[in-house]
């Protein structure tokens, strides 16, 4: 068995090996863990079955998951995107769009990412996005981490008064944890104690018994709900109607520049990519990412995408497919188990966010800030992923920037001709959001 984990993900050759990757699985395992509570969750209070939202997730992750450590022996794993996850669910509760066909249009975005993915255009796309920019969207991404950890924590929250972001109760038992968790996480890897990431989440999990975080579970085992609710649940025809397109819209770009901010942020850290800030074998992520967003359709489960979360692992050593395919065996078990990976508060998984995407900022070292068509247009990208909340809107905002901005300096001869369509798709996606 040794032998075979060792050619098929190559262990020595990326400087690795078989307990580091399984640990490193369980600490991406366990920072995603909050997906089996929050989409089910999203999407029950849209109407859709909770026990059959869970089941068909949790296959899909394992499926989608595993074929991307085999088909590519990269760490990264996959679930569905909360940001698609609340689109659909807005679909259906608020625009009154029949589920069957919201599945539909889920469909159809994942047969537009195949199309794009196998014609070779999505790494055509990537390749003709500034190299500054790349560099940036790896610092966004981090900051985006941390700041999912500092939400989840309550750490930091939503000031309604002062219409901006601000800390939260710095006396809660919930941020007291968090706080300590980051000490603890910080104090192991200063002293460099392996498997420190996952150590510290296990600590503070304890930790929070006494003060009333964690909540220990009632039962430890659960019986799966079937698929009869989801599965193939679809309206294909219906969903090509006109009056769909903005929804695809909203659907597919999102997801397009997450996947691609996620692979390359993630694989910077894990000592990816080149010195251009290309990822070697990006193309073969993407086919599984568009792959698994059209296989999710037939479940009614939005955009399957490359995880953030997938970081941690890479922190935690993780550097080929093996991790997440110990990440996918621990979410088979969550089958029966998922009251356990239910106790594990966000307040224990937070400072690993936090730590983490803090960490990413580093990326921001290879911008030249010599040239101000460079550094501003990538702070725009870092800076309008946090404000506006989401990776595609930094994206989307820098790199009509960078088009003027060169333009303006004289520097044609900088810009490639499909960075012009690139730009004028980032204006159709706005003109979709204010439509």
């Amino acid at each position: 068995m040794k032998s075979w984990l060792e050619k098929q993900f190559k262990l020595s050759q990326n400087g690795t090996n078989v307990k580091t990757e399984l640990l490193a699985g369980l600490a991406t395992f366990v920072t995603m863990a909050y997906v089996l509570a929050t989409v089910p969750n999203i999407m029950g209070e849209a109407g859709f079955s909770k026990g059959g939202v869970l089941t068909a997730m949790i296959l899909l992750i394992i499926v989608t998951t595993v074929a991307m450590a085999l088909f590519t022996n990269r760490p990264f794993a996959l679930a569905p995107g909360l940001g698609s996850v609340s689109v659909v669910a807005g679909m259906v509760a608020n625009e009154g769009i029949p589920m069957d066909i919201a599945a539909g249009i889920i469909f159809l975005s994942g047969v537009l990412f195949i199309l794009v993915s196998y014609l070779g255009l999505r790494e055509a796309v990537v390749r003709v996005i500034p190299k500054s920019l790349k560099f940036a969207v790896s610092a966004g991404i981090g900051l985006f981490i941390a700041l999912i950890g500092a939400k989840g924590s309550g750490l930091i929250v939503a000031n309604e008064a002062k219409k901006a972001l601000g800390f939260g109760d710095l006396t809660s038992p919930t941020v007291l944890l968090a706080v300590i968790g980051l000490v603890i996480i910080l104090i192991l890897k200063t002293k460099k104690v392996p498997g420190y990431i996952i150590l510290s989440i296990l600590i503070t999990t304890l930790i929070g018994i006494p003060l009333g975080v964690t909540k220990l579970p009632t039962q430890i085992f659960s019986v799966p709900s079937g698929l009869g609710d989801t599965f193939l649940k679809i309206d294909i025809l219906g969903a090509l109607k006109v009056a769909y397109i903005p929804f695809l819209i909203a659907l597919f770009i999102p997801d397009f520049f997450s996947t691609f901010g996620t692979v390359l942020g993630v694989g910077a850290k894990a000592g990816y990519l080149d010195k251009d800030g290309n990822l070697p074998g990006i193309d073969k992520c993407f086919k599984v990412d568009a792959i698994a967003t059209a296989l999710g359709g037939l479940f009614c489960i939005p955009c399957m995408t490359t995880y953030l979360e997938s970081s941690v692992g890479v922190e935690s050593g993780g550097r080929t497919g093996l991790t997440t395919i110990s990440t996918a065996i621990l979410f088979g078990f969550m089958l029966l188990l998922s009251p356990i990976a239910l106790m594990i508060p966000g307040a224990a998984t937070a400072p690993a966010l936090i730590y983490i995407g803090v960490g990413m900022l580093g990326a921001m070292k290879n911008i030249d800030y010599s040239d101000e068509t460079e550094y501003f247009p990538a702070f725009v990208c870092v800076v309008f992923t946090i404000f506006a909340n989401n990776i595609a809107n930094g994206i989307c905002a820098a790199l009509p920037i960078y088009l003027i901005m060169k333009l303006v300096a004289g520097k044609r001869k900088e810009l490639s001709p499909a960075l012009y369509v690139l730009v004028a798709v980032c204006i159709f996606y706005f003109y979709s959001i204010i439509r």
